[in-house]
């Protein structure tokens, strides 16, 4: 029952198969990557129709641990074939617990009817680190120095879990600290293994930087979903229509910032560096770095779905609050700095006036709450376009 008629071995214990040099994202990969998107959507219904600074604070807590998940799940289909034998098997259990942990996000901080949130939050991540973890030290197979830095990345995270999970039984101040230090645990235990242990060993550059892009361009695209949100019904009036295409116009420009030359420039510094080099330019520029670009992504949604939101309602000429205004600026300004920082790591040039166009978006936030929100929203696509007039010329 457990084999075929030809007699192989049942699936569940056929060794996982090493990813060749010339390895590309799979179908498989793709799918797995929409089921954390949707995560990152969820985060954006925790943070919720009127931003606060609690909530902007908790949706980024979650979204590193998110992060910190996913890009393990990279570094091991960049060793393995996520699509074939046990570790499919495996992806498919993370991808539930991904998929749970999405539903439950906006319940992740306050219990409510039914299950517990938080605990079904913490529970999912743990599973879908376990498994992770479970099946890198499988594939890693007679490499006596990578399976010894797996047990030490699980025995760092292992800290962090018990963290998680004791923040989840708890409600206020004690939660919230406890999931602080099962983030620093998760951060900074990831980079001392890298430190102390050497970074993952890259097989395929190519394969992993496309799997970033494509992580990012689907981040973008549910960055335009937002948009439809908050302009709800109202999307036929013709200024709730201006707008929207004003953000929309945002959103052009963070594609073209990055798409157009960076990453291919990157992907292209990638695969020329040699192998030593090539693992941490990995690790710090799409594992860490990229972080910063979804993080702006995020963000610059949930300020454009606040500006439609006003212009949408009942009083159009109501400014924005301070957390959607940070927001909306903080998250532009954060998506220019880490693109900066992604190209110094991967070699490119940054030069002084990507400097001074990523400042200025952070300079000029307090715009946000002192002009209509439409307007406010104008001044920020009008800064995203001059970034681009001088990606183009430098």
């Amino acid at each position: 029952m457990g084999e075929d008629r030809v007699g192989r071995h049942p699936w569940w214990s056929r060794p996982p198969v090493p990813a060749p040099a010339d390895h590309r994202v799979t179908p498989f990969e793709i799918f797995f990557d929409l089921v954390f998107v949707f995560a990152l959507t969820r985060i954006m219904a925790l943070v919720g129709p009127d931003p606060t600074p609690a909530g902007m604070g908790r949706g980024l807590l979650l979204l590193v641990l998110l992060w910190v998940a996913w890009s393990s799940y990279t570094w091991l289909g960049n060793h393995t074939r996520a699509d074939a034998g046990v570790v499919r098997g495996g992806f498919l259990v993370a991808m539930a617990a991904l998929f749970v942990a999405a539903l439950v996000m906006p319940r992740a901080w306050t219990p409510g009817p039914g299950l517990d949130g938080p605990l079904l939050v913490a529970l999912a991540y743990v599973l879908l680190r376990v498994v992770h973890l479970a099946l890198f030290h499988r594939a890693a197979g007679d490499d006596a120095p990578l399976r010894a830095r797996i047990r030490f990345f699980a025995l760092v995270s292992a800290v962090g879990w018990v963290a998680l999970l004791l923040g989840a039984v708890l409600t206020g101040a004690g939660h919230a600290a406890l999931w602080v230090l099962a983030f620093l645990v998760e951060v900074v235990g990831q980079r001392l293994s890298y430190v102390r242990r050497g970074s993952w060993p890259l097989r395929s550059p190519s394969h992993f930087a496309e799997r970033h892009t494509l992580v990012l361009i689907i981040a973008l695209g549910e960055s335009v979903v937002a948009a439809g949100v908050g302009a709800g019904s109202a999307v036929t009036s013709p200024p709730v229509l201006g707008a929207a295409l004003v953000g929309f116009t945002a959103t052009v420009c963070l594609w073209w910032l990055y798409f157009r030359r960076t990453a291919p420039a990157a992907a292209r510094a990638l695969g020329a560096a040699a192998p030593a080099r090539r693992d941490r330019i990995a690790a710090d520029a799409y594992s860490q770095t990229h972080l910063m670009l979804i993080a702006g992504v995020i963000y610059l949604a949930i300020g454009v779905e606040q500006v439609l939101a006003h212009v949408s309602g009942p009083d159009p000429a109501a400014r924005l609050s301070r957390s959607a205004t940070v927001a909306l600026f903080g998250g532009a300004a954060v998506y220019l700095a880490g693109r900066l920082l992604f190209r110094r790591v991967t070699g490119q040039p940054v030069g002084p006036a990507r400097l001074a166009v990523t400042g200025a978006v952070g300079a000029l936030a307090p715009l946000g709450v002192a002009l209509p929100p439409a307007a406010a929203l104008g001044v920020l696509a009008g800064l995203l376009l001059v970034a681009v007039a001088v990606d183009r010329h430098e």
